[in-house]
């Protein structure tokens, strides 16, 4: 019997995780990770992380499964590696995702050391995403979710041999319907629970709220929304409200459509133009790292800018300097810095980054 750490957020996905790691014979154990307080403002939705509703769903399965339940506090790491990082690049411009930090340096590292304490074998989690290992090299591989409207690898593009030879992903290779129907059938108590759609830590879905209240001295002042000329349109409330292809909030009728289409950190201005202006024919991507083997320069692959996005085809080409050029076969609008950029085969994740800008 292997010893399993699985990871419960007191959701649905996660609670069936659970339930079929335990029918499949493993020695399961639920953790719930303490990540963050709940907003303090009363103003702010409580619905995201870490809320004593979840710890008390995520217990009630486990009570119900007949597993030990902890939970353990990553509160430190979760602010130094995840929102610590998010405020700095809001802050400089830059739109970033913070749910891959969390699964590369909170749950897929942090938690795997806590498993190796415990002398556990393997973690688990409900992500909809499948490992595959090939039996004549020995080598893992991460693939998409079975079921195309929740797939996840996108988030989890940063695990490498090491780490996917040590996770288990239960419900990656079903539909979210036969999940439900499974909670259903066993009367678990978070089968009908909501999903949660923000940002874990900004459950009120407005990051720039968020990182005045968590950063107010490190906020700077409005600026000056500017056309592509330079010409001043108006006025703004400050850089950490925006992000590139934004156009709610840009407060410019001129009778046309504007979107944000670049930020200047420095000078704190907003430059605005028209949707057409938005596409680009490719990237810059930086810190990129690869599942596997790395492609041939010139390889013709997928690669996906933002969770929500189709994958478009590219072919890729390698710097002197380190980094990635990913050329699109046809413009792909609102590229945006600081967003995960991820490369598929198909199926497969070969691996991603995060972009610089775009070109």
């Amino acid at each position: 019997m292997t010893r399993v750490l699985c990871a419960m957020s007191g959701g649905v996905d996660s609670s069936v995780a659970a339930l079929l790691l335990k029918h499949q014979g493993y020695e399961v154990i639920g953790v719930s990770m303490k990540l963050a307080d709940t907003p303090s403002d009363p103003a702010a939705k409580t619905t995201g992380c870490c809320s004593v509703k979840d710890f008390n769903d995520a217990r009630a399965v486990c009570d119900g499964l007949g597993i030990p339940f902890y939970a353990m506090n990553f509160k430190d790491a979760f602010r130094e590696k995840v929102m610590n990082p998010f405020v700095s690049e809001y802050l400089k411009g830059r739109t970033p995702n913070p749910c891959v930090l969390c699964n590369q340096d909170i749950k897929f590292d942090a938690f795997l050391a806590k498993a190796q304490e415990l002398s556990a074998e393997a973690v688990a989690t409900g992500h909809y995403a499948r490992i595959e290992k090939d039996p004549s090299s020995g080598r893992y591989s991460l693939l998409k979710g079975s079921d195309p409207a929740k797939d996840q690898s996108y988030f989890l593009f940063s695990l490498g041999q090491k780490e996917l030879s040590r996770i288990l992903f239960p419900v990656g290779g079903m539909k979210k319907s036969e999940v439900r129907g499974i909670a259903r059938e066993h009367g678990l108590k978070t089968q009908d629970k909501a999903e949660s759609q923000e940002i874990c830590f900004v459950p009120d879905g407005q990051p720039g709220c968020f990182i005045e209240r968590f950063a107010p001295e490190k906020v700077s002042a409005g600026g000056d929304f500017v056309d592509e000329e330079g010409k001043v349109l108006g006025r703004h409330e400050g850089i950490h409200h925006y992000t590139i292809g934004q156009r709610r909030g840009t407060q410019v009728s001129m009778g046309r459509r504007f979107y944000v289409s670049a930020i200047d950190a420095e000078s704190g201005r907003i430059v605005l133009g028209e949707d057409g202006g938005l596409y680009k024919n490719g990237l810059i991507a930086r810190n990129v790292t690869w599942s596997g083997e790395r492609p041939g320069e010139g390889a013709q692959i997928q690669a996906k800018i933002r969770y929500r996005h189709d994958p478009a085809p590219c072919r890729l080409r390698f710097t002197d300097e380190g980094e990635v050029e990913a050329s699109f076969e046809t413009p792909q609008r609102a590229v945006t810095p600081g967003q995960a950029v991820v490369f598929y085969a198909e199926e497969k994740v070969l691996g991603g980054g995060w972009i610089e800008r775009g070109v």
